[in-house]
């Protein structure tokens, strides 16, 4: 899976893009086999569609085309549910859960392609990837040997506030030395600054997965990748990182 990622972020724009349409339609059918609104095969294939809008309207790389597309995506979803509504056994529940899989899942997906159509794309993909790596190697490890108190014992009982702490400066450390090689003129500062705003929303990110699983039931997304579970349980913590990262570069942060 990380050779596999690690290839892609190589690739040319347009195949990334490809391929991750193909993992967006992969974990967007993972959720709605979680939350298990969709009554018929029918109904699913068109809310996966429709939920994956925002990522067809990535293919060129234009944030527009993308914020059009998510607007699409959330009125597809009403005109849906209003002419199915006499087969859903709770039409609100589905609107409320599919709805936040537009943002959640379509709309953050796509904005790991926007980041691949910037320049030097390969690399913010790979910075990306060295803070969610780096958080989780680093609050697994951490939280072993120093992890007492919970981080949120409610949603997530396995992670501590060590842990957290250690993934936080493991990512921190893993970007300065990455981004001293790739590119020095950005300056270990804020790159520092950056990688550590960026490892505590994968934080979130990753609670927010565990929010759909605990309130679900389910204890993995899938079994996609046998005993690490589905494709939604590898990168939820990219899901939300990336918007913000690409906000960093458009607003001149990175640059």
């Amino acid at each position: 899976m990380v050779i596999l990622w690690i290839l892609l972020l190589s690739a040319p724009p347009f195949m990334f893009w490809c391929a991750l349409t193909i993992g967006t339609a992969i974990a967007l059918y993972e959720f709605f086999r979680m939350i298990d609104k969709t009554p018929g095969t029918d109904i699913l294939i068109l809310s996966l569609l429709t939920c994956l809008v925002p990522v067809l309207a990535s293919a060129d790389g234009s944030p527009s085309e993308v914020l059009v597309g998510s607007y699409l995506a959330l009125l597809g979803l009403v005109m849906l549910t209003i002419f199915f509504y006499t087969r859903f056994v709770d039409a609100l529940a589905f609107l409320m859960q599919a709805g936040f899989a537009v943002f959640y899942i379509g709309l953050c997906s796509a904005f790991l392609v926007l980041l691949r159509f910037l320049p030097d794309g390969s690399f913010w993909l790979l910075l990306l990837t060295a803070v969610t790596a780096g958080s989780d190697t680093g609050a697994y490890y951490s939280g072993r040997a120093f992890g007492k108190q919970k981080l949120c014992p409610s949603i997530s009982p396995g992670k501590t506030i060590n842990g957290a702490i250690g993934g936080i400066l493991t990512a921190v450390f893993a970007v300065v030395f990455l981004g001293a090689f790739l590119l020095p003129e950005l300056g270990s500062f804020r790159l520092a600054l950056a990688a550590a705003l960026l490892a505590l929303v994968g934080i979130a990110g990753d609670l927010a997965e565990s929010i759909i699983k605990r309130g679900t039931g389910i204890k993995d997304s899938g079994t996609l990748l046998g005993g690490h579970g589905g494709l939604l349980d590898r990168i939820d913590s990219l899901l939300l990182t990336a918007p913000l990262l690409y906000l960093l570069l458009y607003s001149g942060v990175l640059r």
